[in-house]
């Protein structure tokens, strides 16, 4: 599956694509190419909202990867979620080798319930495909007042600190935060590599170089080449030279708490040789939702504001998930932007033109 044409030239002006119409598109191109109507719809919505809110990494920039893992039979598209509450904070979900997104859909209402009556609860969800942002995993439990953790572990990309050979993900955590009335919630989303893996694709797409501390290529040199990185190489955790025994501490704890707690694989732990052309990690998801409401002292949305408004005047130009929410907000008055090549394609495999 080739990939999508690159991003809009300077001199062209990208198309304003309604959100609603590139939700739609995207919904009949994942029917079309291998998943269940229900699946289809979960999976449009969150590849649009990425592109809305400028997280390209996670946009219909996947769009290729999704459709070749489908093609190689890797992923089950049809596969309907089982989920079991097996304790009064536990939920278990069974994704059965289909993608995450559903098995988190099927299993949300009952997670923020089970946080409503004990305080917290957590959703473990095994044998599930995750290639998106994991920050739609979190801002809608935070929208509704909890704060909210996931983590996710992918493919052996990372090498550990010190190590010779890839073993972990990129293995993102993100967190949300409720901060009051009106107000978007505190989110963030950060893989522990370097850098994100989408991102290291996209700079292989436009020839740019990586930053430096990023990567090694298949010798284990270091290198700032995305070809060498992604052609045998491997990215490093975040923190450089002196610093990525923190990343990569916090790598090994997203495999333990996102495969060997929930009971997916580790990201060393599948083979895909035989699925040709799939790109999804097929491991676990780990998602903790906790009501503030249960604590003691001032209201917990306050607090959160209190602590952005000394942010703001620490000197930090802007707090975590603010340029998201920008971007998403002018997309939803002025359309998604989309270079005019790229959304010719996107239609052309939705079956629109």
């Amino acid at each position: 599956m080739p990939d999508l044409p690159a991003a809009t030239p300077p001199d062209a002006p990208p198309e304003r694509v309604p959100f609603e119409q590139l939700r739609a598109t995207l919904a009949r191109i994942f029917e079309r190419h291998g998943t269940s109507s229900e699946v289809a719809a979960i999976l449009a919505a969150n590849c649009a909202g990425a592109e809305r809110d400028g997280a390209h990494s996670h946009g219909v920039f996947r769009i290729p990867g999704y459709l070749a893992t489908l093609a190689s039979g890797w992923v089950d598209g049809h596969a309907v979620p089982e989920v079991q509450d097996v304790a009064p904070g536990f939920i278990a979900a069974d994704a059965r080798n289909g993608f995450a997104q559903p098995a988190w859909a099927a299993a949300q209402a009952l997670l923020v319930a089970k946080a409503r009556a004990n305080g917290i609860a957590l959703l473990a969800i095994r044998d599930s495909h995750h290639f998106a942002a994991l920050w739609p995993d979190v801002e809608p439990l935070a929208e509704q007042g909890l704060v909210a953790l996931a983590l996710v572990n992918s493919m052996a990309c990372v090498v550990p600190h010190g190590g010779r050979q890839a073993l972990f993900g990129t293995n993102p955590i993100a967190f949300a935060a409720p901060r009051g009335e009106g107000e978007a919630p505190l989110v963030f989303d950060m893989a522990t590599s370097s850098m994100a893996h989408g991102d290291v694709q996209i700079a292989a797409r436009e020839g740019r170089l990586l930053p430096e501390n990023c990567g090694v290529d298949a010798e284990g040199r270091p290198t700032r080449d995305p070809r060498a990185v992604l052609d045998g190489g491997a990215l490093l955790p975040f923190g450089g030279a002196a610093g990525g025994h923190k990343g990569s501490a916090l790598s090994m704890m997203v495999e333990l708490m996102a495969a060997a707690l929930t009971g997916g694989n580790y990201s060393f732990g599948f083979d895909w040789s035989g699925h040709p052309g799939a790109q999804t990690p097929r491991t676990g998801e780990l998602l903790i939702a906790i009501d503030p409401a249960r604590s003691a002292g001032r209201s917990f949305a306050e607090r959160c504001g209190e602590l952005a408004h000394a942010l703001a005047a620490a000197g930090q130009p802007r707090l975590p998930g603010q340029q998201r929410h920008r971007q998403r907000a002018d997309s939803l008055a002025h359309g998604v932007p989309l270079a005019r090549a790229t959304w010719q394609e996107l239609r052309r495999l939705a079956g629109e033109a």
